[in-house]
């Protein structure tokens, strides 16, 4: 269970390996949070539940991605514990458990704003192991 950071000029490129989808979106979003800000610094204090849709893999993890970006940069909400589950119908969906608190932005040390997710670049491969690949324009 791990990200780690591609090389790329402007953007943030990240790459997520894991051993299930749900891991990896749980990976996937905790990368959205510590590109913006310090998540050791980050208290359990507060739980926000949200629901995610996509037509596909791909459009889920865009609106996964763009959801917390959302969460964090707009409403101002720190994530530390992420919980998902993902459900597949006609389309896909992920229905996440936050544990957080409000951003503070002298404790959690603020390092970036993500401006959203794109879909260039952005890669889903299922061979037994799952790996995400996605750019956050920065």
């Amino acid at each position: 269970m791990s990200y780690r950071y591609l090389e790329h000029a402007t953007d943030a490129f990240i790459e997520v390996n894991a051993s299930s989808l749900e891991e990896a979106f749980v990976i996937a979003g905790k990368s959205v949070v510590e590109t913006i800000l310090d998540m050791d610094k980050v208290s359990d204090a507060k739980v926000r539940q949200i629901t995610v849709s996509g037509k596909d893999l791909n459009y889920l993890l865009y609106n996964w991605l763009e959801e917390l970006i959302i969460l964090t940069i707009t409403e101002g909400f720190a994530s530390k514990i992420i919980e998902v589950k993902l459900e597949k119908n006609a389309g896909h969906k992920i229905v996440a458990t936050l544990r957080g608190e409000d951003i503070d932005i002298k404790k959690h040390h603020f390092k970036v704003e993500i401006k959203s997710p794109t879909f260039h670049q952005m890669e889903i491969k299922q061979n037994g192991r799952i790996q995400m690949r996605y750019l956050l324009d920065l």
